[in-house]
């Protein structure tokens, strides 16, 4: 009896160890939670000044132990002041029960406690942060079991302005990164997205660094070579403008980049209101054609 104990003590010491190995370094903030089917996980992905900034994984379990999964980052909406990381839940859900590993990112908000804007927290840090997190989902693609050439980011609003800033703004690189790591995502989707930052909300968040806005407008670092991306966007947007996006859409097709633009007519910033499920950001019929676009370019 006391040989069979230390054979299940020796094995559950191994398994501790093999667990701890997996996650290499990351710092893991909570137990793995599994709901249908699809394991739920918090990591931190960096830490910068007092924040703590967190990553939210969904993924199933991988039967393969190969990294063949496609990926897919979201940054959430709310004008670099607002929003929480958990709009996007059902949605990275949604995505992982079809294989995908998705992301949803925390990332500094110009807000404290209802104070807004917050001094030294502007969109530039924002998209500092964004940066980082693709750096870290490519730098756990193998313990993830990611194909480092199918990762895409994805953003609503201001979050939007996030994902194309991982690809488009080379400017702005938080001091602790791994420069050698790359932050490029290989296709990005777009909802309702903030794409020419030359407007006044901005310009009220950066205060007396409002010359920098030009360096993280997408809008104005169009050039060759860029991702294949889709747009979603409603005519009557009240924040962010339908013709900014036919605008980019015209620059990115001059510089030869493929960038696929669906308009909704009436349709406001909210192109899924009403549909508490995708916390208004959009409906199915939205991610109908998201998935078309995928399978066009990242599940080839």
């Amino acid at each position: 009896m006391r040989n069979r104990y230390v054979i299940i003590l020796t094995a559950l010491c191994l398994q501790c160890i093999a667990t701890v190995a997996n996650v290499a370094s990351a710092q893991v903030l909570c137990a793995p939670d599994t709901t249908d089917g699809i394991i739920h996980r918090r990591e931190v992905y960096k830490s910068v000044d007092t924040f703590n900034l967190k990553i939210d994984i969904f993924y199933q379990v991988n039967k393969t132990g190969k990294g063949n999964r496609p990926a897919i980052v979201f940054f959430h909406g709310g004008g670099w002041a607002y929003g929480k990381p958990d709009e996007f839940f059902t949605t990275c859900q949604r995505y992982a029960r079809l294989g995908y590993v998705t992301f949803s990112v925390d990332y500094r908000l110009s807000n404290r406690n209802g104070e807004v804007p917050v001094k030294g927290i502007t969109p530039v840090e924002c998209v500092m942060d964004a940066r980082s997190a693709m750096r870290f989902v490519r730098k756990n693609a193998e313990r993830l079991y990611i194909d480092t050439n199918r990762i895409v980011a994805a953003g609503q609003s201001a979050g939007g302005q996030l994902a194309l800033s991982t690809a488009m703004i080379d400017r702005y690189n938080e001091k602790s990164d791994d420069a050698n790591i790359s932050c490029r995502p290989d296709a990005i989707i777009l909802f309702s997205s903030c794409i020419n930052t030359l407007e006044g909300w901005c310009d009220h968040l950066l205060g007396d660094r409002r010359e920098q806005i030009w360096s993280i407008s997408p809008f104005h670092h169009v050039k060759p070579g860029l991702p294949p991306m889709i747009e979603f966007h409603g005519t009557y947007d009240d924040q962010v403008p339908a013709w900014t996006a036919r605008y980019f859409a015209n620059e990115m097709e001059k510089a030869g980049n493929y960038f696929e633009l669906h308009l909704y007519e009436g349709k406001r910033h909210y192109l899924g209101e009403g549909n508490a499920k995708y916390s208004n950001y959009y409906n199915e019929d939205v991610l109908e054609l998201t998935d078309k676009f995928l399978g066009k370019f990242v599940n080839r």
